[in-house]
């Protein structure tokens, strides 16, 4: 009550507190032109990386180079993983745009040294392989980066098919070295049935192995000027809460990493297959030779078998984007046809064992269907590894994985060297 007197004094009134609504992500129209300057930068890595698997007879002739070389740069690939984990920092640390530069600067690099015109033909082949390892040294960001762009640019609805297109493009170059080698390149004498291969010869060979070098070399510098023109390493705003939530620390999250027992397991059920299968596509020609097939034929296999692996793939992410929570049973099937697939062709290629027939068709439809089944799981491995050690980074994640792949297709091809080595001896 007030006193007699006093002047009242006013009750203040309660104002309701207005709370805001988390922001709903935001995307934008730009992050499909950022998708197509990577997929193309991993396109062309892939395609670099798988230029002389496919026609080693051509340049075997032509530059002189023994089973050792061809399977040695194969096996730069494998090598240039060996700073996976500095990318990955880089990549964390300073963003996507830093170290897209400098994937596709060590790219551009590469490529011109394979263009160098040195009449030594030893001068000549060491400029390649040490063209061919800058190129390795890309492949740490094209084949890691993939989930970190679709989390950064992608809302949840569009990630996995993201993550599918460009770590899938990647595999689609290699699949486009097998097509533009052997129809580019004329193969020696008796590797082909080709009725023009008689009248070709070492100059001619030599000729159009450069016009391939040359041309990729154009194509790497355009994707470079691209990205140097325009590559933002993040949008103004997150597409997801996901996107913008924290992550853990570099060292927090490989301790993370190692500690996970599920993840490990499924790491080795990526790595062990797809690095195995990734090593033996990149010198199929030189595997199927004995067998006499030819280098156009080899060609081939390798095209259809990871292009339908592609195909396969982001119609597959596009489902898991749609019904989440079935990664796993998708992996399952994916690998139990691969299992079968392998099987197929390895009975077939014992033919002194097994009685069965070796003919065209069943090599074609065994290695296609192997790598359309293992191909086609690698956006599912990549999205099933970062919904299971979340908040860890997912180029931190993915570097781990791909970094245990390459060791295993680096083991398969410091087999290979040596068994064809000892062979020739």
């Amino acid at each position: 009550m007030d006193q007699p007197g006093l002047p009242a004094v006013p009750v203040p009134v309660p104002v309701p507190v207005r709370r805001l609504a988390p922001a709903a992500g935001r995307v934008y129209g730009r992050r499909w032109l950022v998708l197509l300057l990577f997929s193309l930068l991993g396109f062309a890595q892939g395609l670099l990386w798988n230029t002389w698997g496919p026609i080693q007879n051509s340049a075997r002739l032509a530059f002189g180079f023994s089973g050792w070389d061809i399977a040695l740069l194969v096996f730069w690939g494998p090598i240039g993983f060996a700073p996976c984990f500095f990318f990955m920092w880089l990549m964390d640390k300073k963003g996507l745009r830093v170290t897209v530069l400098l994937t596709s600067s060590l790219m551009v690099l590469g490529a011109g040294l394979r263009c160098v015109p040195v009449s030594d033909l030893e001068i000549r082949k060491k400029l390649i392989h040490g063209g061919q390892l800058l190129n390795g040294l890309a492949g740490p960001t094209v084949m890691n980066a993939a989930p970190f762009l679709s989390t950064t640019w992608f809302s949840p609805d569009e990630r996995a098919t993201a993550t599918a297109i460009a770590s899938l493009l990647n595999y689609l170059g290699a699949a486009g070295a097998f097509l533009v080698g052997p129809l580019v390149v004329p193969s020696p004498n008796g590797t082909s049935h080709h009725l023009l291969v008689s009248q070709s010869n070492t100059e001619h060979i030599k000729d159009r192995i450069e016009a391939v070098l040359y041309a990729e070399f154009g194509m790497v510098s355009l994707i470079f000027s691209a990205a140097l023109a325009y590559f933002p390493s993040r949008p103004p705003f997150p597409p997801s809460v996901a996107a913008a939530s924290q992550r853990l620390s570099y060292r927090r999250s490989f301790c993370r990493l190692l500690s996970n027992f599920r993840f490990l397991m499924i790491a080795l059920a990526y790595a062990i297959p797809l690095g195995v299968f990734s090593g033996w596509s990149g010198v199929l020609d030189l595997i199927l030779t004995p067998v006499h097939v030819s280098q156009v034929d080899a060609g081939w296999i390798g095209f259809w078998s990871i292009v339908g692996g592609c195909v396969v793939g982001i119609a597959m992410a596009r489902f898991a984007d749609f019904i989440r929570g079935m990664l796993k049973f998708i992996l399952l099937l994916l690998l139990s046809g691969a299992t079968l697939a392998s099987t197929w062709f390895t009975l077939t290629c014992l033919t002194s064992v097994t009685h069965l027939p070796l003919t065209t068709a069943t090599l074609y439809t065994s290695c296609i269907l192997l790598g359309i089944f293992l191909n086609s799981s690698v956006p599912i491995f990549f999205e099933l590894f970062v919904e299971t050690v979340y908040p860890v980074p997912e180029g931190i994640t993915c570097g781990v994985v791909t970094f245990l792949s390459n060791v295993f297709m680096g083991v398969l091809l410091f087999f290979l060297t040596f068994y064809h080595t000892g062979k020739k001896s």
